[in-house]
């Protein structure tokens, strides 16, 4: 098996199939990052539309809690292909990154609302009352008050949950998105080893997660350096 492992691999790491390879990586860093970036941004609307002393009105704290416990209850590939028949349905002409990337922001959102709900729920009721007192208004309290102190709670999960979307987009590959899995499949059916295909992209995703998890850690080492000061 090993020597034709040695065989296959001057084969497998050809010009083409690098190009293939990058082509898959760009995809799936662009489905991570971008998606979650885009969910984590509308997350956070959400908690905030959530908490009633940053937004009052009753109806939109109702419909962000719905969403909200739907979509984290809701497995990845479940929520995938909803949206990819809802596309269907819809007669709208999307391709199939696009409907992969609407999943991952969708997915994103919910659980970036519960981590920021969180987090704004960790600021002491004191301090609360303190600015209801001193008339701030709601934008100075979310961005003086809250956001300063709620960063420490939200940062750790929030990184936690990005490296979750990165593992997750190969669950994309099940409609056919060119991303690192299916590329792996792509390369498999064309003759080369199971274990140089997938073991590559293992060793692929390994690099985009453990950045990403030390740069949350990093991050959040500074912030209560900051804090402390």
């Amino acid at each position: 098996m090993w020597e034709q492992l040695v065989e296959d691999a001057p084969r497998f790491f050809s010009s083409w199939n690098l190009l293939f390879l990058g082509e898959a990586l760009l995809n799936t860093l662009l489905l991570s990052y971008v998606g979650a970036a885009l969910g984590f941004a509308i997350g956070f609307g959400l908690a905030i539309g959530r908490h009633p002393r940053l937004y009052g009105f009753g109806p939109v704290r109702v419909a962000a809690t719905g969403y909200v416990e739907t979509f984290r209850r809701i497995p990845f590939l479940v929520k995938l292909m909803c949206v990819f028949f809802a596309f269907q349905l819809s007669g709208a002409q999307a391709s199939l990154f696009t409907i992969a990337l609407v999943t991952v922001v969708l997915s994103a959102a919910a659980f970036a609302a519960e981590i920021a709900r969180a987090g704004i729920e960790s600021v002491p009721a004191p301090q609360w009352d303190a600015a209801e007192a001193m008339n701030f208004s709601r934008w100075r309290v979310l961005t003086r008050i809250v956001a300063p102190q709620s960063w420490r709670v939200v940062l750790p999960p929030l990184f936690g949950y990005a490296v979750g979307f990165i593992k997750s987009t190969s669950i994309a590959s099940q409609i056919g998105v060119m991303e690192m899995t299916y590329a792996a499949k792509i390369l498999n059916t064309r003759g080369f080893s199971a274990l140089l295909c997938f073991g590559t992209i293992l060793i692929v995703y390994f690099l985009i997660c453990w950045p990403t998890k030390r740069f949350g850690e990093r991050l959040e080492a500074r912030l209560g350096r900051r804090a402390k000061a």
